[in-house]
């Protein structure tokens, strides 16, 4: 087991930093998908359109992430097992995670098709969009078995310690999408659906490239086609893992759905505008979720291999660099957005839309960071519903009524714009109440 010592030994922090730079080249890659499909869509089809596809953006996330949450629980599985030396664990995990993550696809694709144009019309999607955002939405659930397999199969590479190829692969599958966006959208003129089938296409490319790694590699980890199948102990302990952090995922989505609604109320501009901060947030956020991914497979390796001193400084390293690196990039968008949002599209009122949601949430980044990187610590522990219920509490159940009660008192979208920081920085007190009261970190041993 090659891949992945430099977690287990050596200097902490360039082992987290060395691990979390190609994670954070790579999540940048992917953030491209998106940002790609806004920037061609917004300037070559126009505001309705780049509202189609912003409008899409929670549900996709919602429709997705419950799945992706459970490819987590097997990340932290997988990298145990790794830590521990268990070779023949480690490959029930592997195989385990593929078969779940082919089941996972096709169900996905079902749900998305037939649920589509129902729950659209529910979000309050104004009518000169939704057209545009059913067809989006359609194309993009026809390849879930793409995304949903380069995910999984990115995430076993990254839980052996290996982020390096998964960034070569994204770098390709990046440019393949940014060519076919161009050809299917700028020059065929194709329309928005066109712009989800050129992402599709590019993601199947990745999930290839990783499959075909997994396959070649001559580690433990090595895949092969006729083991692919549920290992039932092996599944019960990807979901007892993954399960929270997949309902996790999905209460957020659910929550940011109930944003996008309350945003939908005010026109066109108006989604189109907070669509462009949400890529440009996309791309604001990576630090945070690099340092958090990279915890959780430390953590995970770690104490797999019982050093629970290694695995104690190095969350502590994670979540300072996380926190001031979140600081720094939320002051740079502040002053930044109206010249990233133009990028986007020019018209004054998007821009302006884009900016005033920018100036309420940037600079307060650290928050954000400070939670997911306890959150990731805890995952890589096993214990992942602590930061379920916490989340639940602060990021779905207050914003929400937070939303439901201020809104309809005060009728400006600002309103709605302050439930993240102030969602943020709750859960960031309740998990540091919790660690204090609790000293979880100084009993890694005991967990």
């Amino acid at each position: 087991m090659e891949k992945g010592t430099k977690l287990l030994n050596g200097s902490i922090w360039k082992g987290i930093v060395s691990f979390a730079i190609p994670l954070f080249l790579g999540n940048l890659f992917q953030q491209l998908y998106n940002a790609v499909d806004s920037l061609i869509v917004g300037n070559f089809l126009g505001s309705d359109a780049l509202a189609a596809v912003s409008s899409s953006g929670s549900l996709i996330f919602l429709m997705v992430g419950f799945f992706n949450g459970i490819a987590v629980g097997a990340g932290v599985v997988i990298s145990k097992y790794f830590g521990a030396g268990d070779a023949e664990g480690l490959k029930k995990a592997v195989h385990t995670d593929i078969a779940f993550g082919l089941a996972a696809g096709c169900i996905l694709t079902a749900i998305g098709m037939i649920l589509a144009p129902q729950i659209l019309v529910l979000m309050g999607t104004p009518e000169s969009v939704l057209p545009n955002s059913i067809a989006y939405f359609r194309v993009y659930f026809a390849g879930s078995v793409a995304f949903v397999m380069y995910n999984i199969m990115m995430g076993i590479l990254q839980a052996v310690g290996d982020s390096k190829h998964p960034l070569y692969y994204l770098m390709i599958s990046s440019a393949v999408n940014v060519v076919l966006d161009l050809l299917f959208v700028g020059v065929l003129g194709f329309g928005v659906g066109s712009a989800a089938l050129a992402t599709i296409i590019s993601q199947a490319v990745s999930a290839v490239l990783c499959f075909g790694r997994l396959m070649r590699t001559q580690d433990v980890y090595q895949v092969r086609v006729s083991d692919i199948r549920f290992h039932k102990g092996m599944l019960r302990q990807i979901i007892n893992i993954g399960l929270p952090s997949g309902m996790q995922n999905s209460i957020i989505s659910f929550a940011n759905i109930i944003v996008q609604t309350n945003i939908n109320k005010f026109g066109v501009m108006a989604v189109a505008g907070c669509g462009v901060y949400s890529k440009i947030e996309g791309f604001a956020f990576l630090p945070i979720t690099c340092f958090a991914m990279s915890l959780t497979t430390f953590i995970g390796q770690n104490l797999g291999a019982r050093q629970y001193e290694r695995a104690k400084k190095g969350a502590y390293f994670g979540i300072t660099c996380s926190v001031i690196l979140a600081e720094c990039v939320g002051v740079a968008v502040y002053f930044l957005i109206p010249y990233l949002a133009a990028a986007f599209n020019s018209e004054a009122e998007v821009v302006a839309f884009a900016a005033r949601q920018a100036h309420v949430e940037a600079l307060f980044y650290c928050f954000l960071a400070f939670s997911h990187c306890i959150a990731g610590i805890m995952r890589g522990a096993g214990k992942s519903t602590v930061p379920m219920f916490v989340m639940l509490i602060s990021w779905c159940l207050i914003r929400i009524t937070y939303i439901m009660v201020t809104v309809r008192l005060i009728p400006d979208i600002q309103v709605i714009f302050w439930a993240y920081p102030l969602t943020w920085f709750i859960s960031s007190v309740i998990f540091l109440i919790y660690f204090l009261k609790a000293k979880w970190l100084y009993n890694f041993e005991k967990k």
